[in-house]
């Protein structure tokens, strides 16, 4: 299979014939095998009816797969790229907002090398106070924090090779940040326009709220992409800026008793200087014992600690075969 199209929905029944409809006209001219697996996140209205009728009217490319309960847009999203088998995968919205017909281009780009291709919606089509405002704001900060520069991490029409997908799993609400976790493993990224129209069908399911959660998510992020193969830099240099700051204060308070005679016990800060230094001890320990639980970690399951694009191979001399004691 060249091509997966993997399609979280939700409560989209009167978008999904012409969502399909779209597909069809995009792809079926490409001269590639393809599949759209669309995931029903646990729709109250009729989703999983019209997902039914179009495996039947199309089952040389249409999978779907229903999950028991609303779990969520990346728990939707990863069930799909499971039970995707494209070597290309690619996530589009249900909600017609996303264009079909910008796919092909976006497989150029993956033609040419690229292992992600992310959707730029420049011109975006939403409410500008509650959508639009807040997802720059967003943006800016992940690409700040992460160091991962895209205009539209929202977008969730992107393309990517398969291998990239299947370094890492996706937790929580963590589908906005798939192209961050590509680039730590070494994912080649561009950053292309795409088409963004009005929703015409439905209602928005996100609003203001969302952007708390991926201030939390980045967070969790930023801590696993620098951190987690080495805890102790973080909680390490932490204890030992807490134990720098107790001596300073505790050297403060002898000068201060020795130039004016203020006692030192009964200054508040001498209670401060002893909390940072019992605060940044206990921050090395925790370092320590993270470290002990990333390298159980690692060796438990075998996990490498590096990841290969490609390796070529040296070709074995002629006489390499024969055996040693023949020689």
């Amino acid at each position: 299979m060249d091509l997966s199209l993997v399609i979280p929905v939700y409560n989209e029944d009167e978008s999904l014939p012409h969502l399909h409809k779209a597909l069809r006209a995009a792809l079926d001219g490409l001269g590639r095998t393809w599949e759209v697996v669309y995931v029903d996140d646990g729709s109250a209205d009729k989703s999983i009816d019209v997902l039914e009728r179009l495996a039947a009217e199309d089952p040389d490319h249409v999978g779907v797969v229903e999950l028991r309960r609303n779990f969520g847009q990346t728990a939707a999203i990863a069930a799909g790229i499971d039970h995707a088998q494209g070597g290309v995968i690619v996530l589009l919205d249900a909600d017609l907002q996303n264009d079909p017909a910008d796919i092909p281009m976006m497989l150029g780009y993956i033609d040419q090398g690229y292992d992600v291709v992310s959707g730029w919606r420049k011109s975006r089509k939403d409410n500008f106070a509650t959508r639009t405002l807040p997802s720059r704001i967003a943006n800016g900060l992940i690409s700040t924090v992460t160091g991962v520069h895209l205009h539209d991490y929202g977008c969730t029409l992107k393309a990517y090779r398969r291998e990239v997908l299947t370094r890492f799993r996706l937790y929580g609400e963590m589908h906005r940040f798939i192209p961050v976790y590509a680039h730590a493993v070494g994912a080649k990224i561009i950053e292309v326009p795409v088409q963004h129209h009005e929703r015409k069908y439905g209602k928005a399911k996100y609003g203001l709220e969302r952007t708390l959660k991926v201030i939390l998510d980045l967070v969790t992020v930023k801590f696993l992409l620098s951190y987690a193969n080495k805890p102790i830099y973080l909680f390490g240099g932490t204890g030992i800026g807490l134990m720098i700051l107790s001596v300073l204060t505790m050297i403060y308070l002898m000068l201060r008793r020795i130039l004016v005679e203020i006692p030192v016990l009964t200054s508040p800060f001498f209670l401060m200087s002893v909390m940072f230094f019992i605060l940044g001890f206990q921050s090395i320990l925790m370092g320590l014992i993270a470290e002990l639980l990333v390298r159980t970690y690692h060796e438990s399951q075998r996990k490498p600690t590096y990841t290969v694009r490609r390796v070529l191979q040296r070709r074995e001399s002629s006489d390499s075969a024969i055996p040693q004691n023949e020689r």
